[in-house]
Parts: structure tokens; sequence; C-alpha cells
């Protein structure tokens, strides 16, 4: 099997409001996870809890990813300052 190789340079990362992106899609998650939790007994009828818990995880991974998106922003500040403490 041959190596493969790249025809092309790879495109620069996208930049934006990544936190504020971060943090609504966390949002989205726990809203949806409230939202489906007065309905657990039909999910758990049907073999559907995975849903919820989806939810759940989603928001808890949120949280990790907006911490860490925080951290991200304030090393690329530091580092546009001239600041590498």
């Amino acid at each position: 099997m041959a190596k493969w190789t790249p025809k092309h340079e790879a495109p620069e990362p996208l930049e934006g409001p990544v936190v504020a992106t971060i943090t609504g899609g966390t949002i989205i998650w726990f809203v949806l996870f409230l939202a489906q939790v007065p309905f657990y007994g039909w999910f758990a009828d049907r073999d559907l809890t995975w849903w919820v818990w989806t939810c759940l995880a989603g928001a808890g991974l949120g949280l990790i990813g907006i911490w860490y998106v925080r951290k991200r922003d304030a090393a690329i500040k530091r580092a546009a300052r001239g600041d590498h403490a």
C-alpha cells in the first residue's frame, strides 16, 4: 500500500468567536437534557435513555471545552503581547 501524501497545502484554521460558539453549544446540550428529563419514563419504556444521557454528556464535555478554549484564547493573547510566562 502506497503512503498517502497530500497534494496541496492544508488551509489555515478558521478563527472566530470560539468561546462563544462552544458556550452556545454547551447551553443547547444542557437545554436538550432538561427538556428530556420530564419524559425519562417514556425514553426508558422504549430503551432510549441513551438520548437523555448523551445530552448530559454533551453538556459536560462542553464545560471542559469552554475551559480549554478560554485557556487557549488567553495563551494566544499572551503570545501576541510577547508575554511568554
